[in-house]
């Protein structure tokens, strides 16, 4: 069974003049309802991801600093909105929801997040609208647990996953994959296990290439025993940030290929839908649902 973690809060305003597409976050689940692709049983309510857990990632000191709002002015303006108990409640609850979605995903070989995927978020600080990396906070549980051995984080974001990069660095049981615009944001990359920057303007059947090329040396070499998966839909064409040419069905045919080599391999993999900035929100959910129906179908 599909297993999706959903809760209200992923939806949460932020304050007037801080544009940040949340609406996507109710009507993804809302939408995948209507249309019949899932049930009410395929949702289930993460609950808020401990202290202990978080600090196998992150600093003492800035955790700290998100637990009493102390964040300094210079800090709140890098992450790109303001601090809140709400906001620090919102991405401990969507940490767990990746957690959870990994230990369904060693049950049922799939789950999804249908928020997370805040890469930017390093040790000891916040970028990008990102407070805690929740795929490395759900790496290094799956790690100290002992319920996986060699863990491949596959971002595909139109961004690159600098604070992930970052984090596991010097940790050869995790390997980081970026696909990512070589002239979009973070300006300063850091250093991925495998970085492929993509030029402006990359088409389907480049960008296809390029992952199927990748990602398969990357499996055969590594050999990883669980995935994560950022399935960002800012590379599409009518994204207003991602710089890319890639069309819905490229989106549809790189989830796809995605899926179905982690189930050719045995590989789990639990997802979460990063980025997506259409003028249009239709676009965006309509992008997302497609990965859902897609895991939904090749997991069935």
């Amino acid at each position: 069974m599909l297993k999706i973690a959903f809760d209200p809060i992923y939806a949460h305003p932020l304050p007037e003049g801080h544009r940040f597409p949340m609406v996507k976050y109710e009507l993804i689940p809302e939408q995948l309802l209507y249309e019949g692709s899932i049930t009410e049983e395929n949702l289930f309510r993460p609950k808020a991801c401990s202290s202990e857990i978080i600090l196998q990632t992150h600093s003492p000191i800035y955790y700290q600093k998100l637990i009493d709002q102390t964040l300094t002015a210079s800090e709140q303006r890098k992450i790109g909105f303001p601090q809140s108990p709400e906001l620090t409640l919102r991405e401990r609850i969507i940490t767990q929801g990746t957690i959870d979605c990994a230990i369904y995903a060693l049950k049922y070989g799939v789950a999804m997040n249908i928020a997370g995927g805040t890469h930017h978020s390093f040790y000891d600080r916040g970028e990008g609208f990102c407070l805690l990396n929740d795929m490395a906070v759900a790496a290094n549980y799956l790690l100290t647990q002992h319920l996986a051995k060699r863990v491949l984080i596959i971002d595909l974001d139109v961004h690159q996953g600098n604070g992930t990069a970052s984090l596991f660095s010097n940790n050869e049981q995790v390997y980081t994959f970026s696909m990512h615009g070589a002239h979009n944001y973070p300006f300063h990359k850091e250093q991925s296990d495998c970085d492929v920057p993509l030029v402006d303007g990359i088409q389907d059947s480049e960008y296809l290439y390029l992952l199927a090329l990748h990602l398969e040396r990357i499996i055969n070499t590594f050999n990883p025993d669980f995935a994560f998966y950022l399935s960002g839909v800012d590379i599409l064409e009518t994204d207003k940030f991602g710089k890319l040419k890639v069309t819905m069905q490229g989106c549809a045919k790189r989830d796809e290929f995605v899926f179905s080599t982690l189930k050719q391999k045995g590989i789990p993999v639990a997802v979460a839908m990063g980025g997506g900035y259409s003028p249009k929100v239709k676009d965006i959910v309509d992008a997302h649902c497609q990965t859902f129906r897609l895991a939904q179908s090749i997991y069935d």
